[in-house]
């Protein structure tokens, strides 16, 4: 999706390694919101309050370090590198229903799909939020 985003408007692809990790946890995040909002509404389409509620396991905070720490194994050298850079990063506000643990992992985990998505590498993004699942379900 985003090559179509570049193509529509013109633009050059941002070097993720040069974007910082609290810009790529900001495109993370959106991403994380799709991703999961799309997989429940085709999973069991119903009301959007039951949507959103059934959504909050996998994009909140609390959600997302389960993910984070479940994912970890699965991470390469590289992957592992931009996740601690974003975990190390220091927001200007935390989370409302997390620890500033759980903040730091969830923030890390979105920065490293903000970085996946910049790249281009959807695939890898699938495949960690598949194996990510069930963690955030505990």
């Amino acid at each position: 999706m985003e090559k179509s985003i570049r193509e529509a408007f013109g633009l050059k692809p941002a070097d993720p390694l040069r974007v910082s990790s609290l810009s790529l946890a900001y495109v993370g995040d959106a991403v994380f919101a799709l991703f999961f909002r799309t997989v429940l509404l085709e999973q069991k389409n119903g009301p959007n309050g039951a949507l959103h509620s059934r959504a909050l396991a996998y994009v909140s905070a609390v959600g997302q370090a389960k993910m984070a720490q479940g994912l970890q194994e699965m991470l390469t050298e590289e992957e592992a590198a931009v996740f601690r850079r974003g975990r190390n990063a220091k927001p200007e506000h935390g989370a409302k229903n997390a620890t500033g643990r759980e903040y730091h992992l969830a923030t890390g985990l979105e920065a490293l799909i903000g970085y996946l998505y910049l790249q281009g590498r959807e695939d890898r993004i699938i495949e960690l939020m598949k194996a990510g699942m069930p963690y955030a379900e505990q």
